[in-house]
């Protein structure tokens, strides 16, 4: 039996891509050959549940179709052929393990033995089950490159133990790299970063409860829900405080500020739940001008206390400006390396706040030279010519 066409959402569908490549992985198949053989599964649904209609069971149909993938190449390859693969004994449709890895692929992908970028792509690939062409048009790459990427990343985890208990902190960090790649090419990154985030907090809060993992969630719906007021119409940036609030996405917000509450409840608070709550401050705030700055200094003072990180001492100088005025914040942006990336442009923005226009006007041209990306050198380009101009 079939659902309707019309009713096919290759979302869901790719939802049970980490589940399907654990159960192949169960019956003998390495992980690298069943990763590969569970994607030209997904192909062959999203092509035949297009036209047919999703059946009753479509992670029974994946498995059955991607394990006979695996067998097919296992029979073609006279090297694995020699290894102790059960290739004549292809299991039955409806004995599928009652098995979720998806929490042990998760932790797979983000092994420490890969570099964030590998990481990244193998966790878009085998947890998303993004195509390499999508992956590759997300990152602005080629696509033999990005399939040489993945191809390394897999075959250095494949020899890993598919049980061997992973790192939650590290599968967090290459989550919150997706999410900061935002939107390129037709992939969404920040909304499959979420959905992700989502379902990795679904499986970690089963046992006992996460609070970092649902604070991550919290943090990216929060920043998410500000993404319709980020840039305008030719593309160029709109600073937080210039930012029309009423673009920003409510429900988001609720739901953000919600998760959040419940996670700081638990009295056990880490990186991401501290960010959510800075970021739920400007969100409660109606206008820049009522935004709680003494509040989020406090939560910038815990935050940097539990992680020592260059960028949140950063952060941390703009909140103190803002709290305590701009000679304070300047002081505190002393003891920050100079050469960390948009030193500057919070240097050009303290020394605007003082009145000290000549040096802001110097220091905004230094940064947009510095400037990775196009929006952002355009952006603190129009702040020097707007101070020049005074």
């Amino acid at each position: 039996m079939h659902e309707p066409v019309d009713a096919f959402d290759e979302v869901p569908l790719r939802e049970l891509i980490p589940a399907v490549i654990g159960v192949l992985v169960r019956r003998g198949a390495d992980f690298a050959t069943a990763e590969d053989a569970v994607q030209d599964a997904l192909v062959e649904a999203v092509r035949t549940f297009g036209e047919t209609g999703v059946p009753r069971d479509p992670k029974g149909w994946l498995v059955t179709v991607a394990w006979r993938r695996f067998l097919d190449v296992v029979r073609s390859d006279t090297a694995r052929q020699r290894r102790e693969v059960a290739v004549d004994s292809e299991p039955e449709r409806g004995t599928i393990e009652d098995v979720d890895d998806t929490l042990r692929i998760f932790f797979l992908c983000a092994h420490p033995a890969l570099t964030p970028a590998s990481a990244v792509a193998l966790t878009l690939r085998a947890v998303a089950g993004l195509t390499t062409r999508q992956i590759a048009e997300a990152y602005l790459v080629p696509e033999a490159t990005m399939a040489q990427r993945i191809s390394r990343a897999k075959r250095t985890v494949s020899g890993e133990a598919f049980d061997r208990p992973g790192d939650l902190d590290t599968v967090r960090r290459v989550l919150y790299l997706v999410f900061n790649e935002g939107y390129t090419g037709d992939v969404d990154l920040a909304a499959e970063a979420i959905r992700l985030t989502r379902q990795l907090a679904s499986l970690t809060n089963r046992e006992r409860a996460d609070p970092e993992t649902d604070g991550l969630l919290a943090l990216m719906l929060l920043h998410h829900a500000r993404r319709p007021a980020r840039t305008r119409a030719d593309g160029t940036l709109v600073p937080l405080a210039d930012q029309d609030r009423s673009l920003w996405d409510a429900g988001l917000v609720e739901e953000g500020v919600t998760i959040l509450q419940a996670a700081l409840a638990r009295e056990r608070r880490g990186e991401f739940q501290l960010q959510a709550a800075i970021a739920a401050l400007h969100a409660d705030a109606r206008s820049a001008a009522e935004t709680d700055w003494v509040q989020i200094l406090a939560w910038y003072d815990e935050l940097a206390a539990i992680t020592d990180s260059p960028v949140v001492r950063l952060n941390r100088a703009v909140a103190v400006g803002e709290a305590d005025g701009a000679q304070a914040g300047l002081a505190a942006l002393r003891e920050v390396d100079p050469e960390l990336p948009r030193h500057r442009a919070v240097s050009a923005y303290l020394h605007e706040k003082s009145g000290d226009l000549a040096t802001a006007a110097r220091l905004y041209v230094e940064a947009a030279a510095l400037a990775t990306n196009l929006a952002e050198r355009t952006h603190l380009t129009r702040q020097a010519a707007r101070l020049n101009q005074v």
